[in-house]
């Protein structure tokens, strides 16, 4: 069974910076991709940052220069560090199992709530 636990989320001041993790278990992590995606209060998920199982990354042109994706094969493990964070950063952020080992294969399970965590909320305020 999949599982996956985010943690690290809180309230930050603009411009601040937080870093999240997520622990997984269940499957062959280092053999997988992972992203990270969040939903903002009435709006749906938006994907944020996917790192393919060769360490490739992509961003989502909101957080580019801002966040960076990283992870632990041997801690089965992905974090999102988050600096110089924007009050329209605030939304639930969540860690999703990618499909297989490529980028784009994140498309194809992100939306899925059995791919996900239970999310952890992320609030920039002052």
């Amino acid at each position: 069974e999949v599982q996956l636990v985010e943690s690290g989320g809180g309230l930050v001041q603009p411009g601040g910076s937080l870093t999240l993790s997520c622990a997984a278990s269940g499957f062959a992590f280092q053999g997988y991709a992972m992203s990270w995606v969040r939903q903002a209060p009435g709006k749906g998920l938006e994907w944020v940052a996917r790192m393919g199982m060769m360490d490739d990354t992509t961003y989502a042109d909101s957080v580019k220069g801002r966040f960076t994706i990283s992870r632990d094969n041997a801690k089965s493990t992905v974090y999102l560090q988050m600096n110089e964070l924007k009050v329209e950063d605030t939304a639930v952020y969540y860690c999703a199992k990618c499909d297989v080992g490529t980028l784009w294969s994140c498309a194809l399970t992100e939306q899925k709530e059995a791919y996900r965590g239970q999310g952890t909320q992320v609030t920039v305020s002052s």
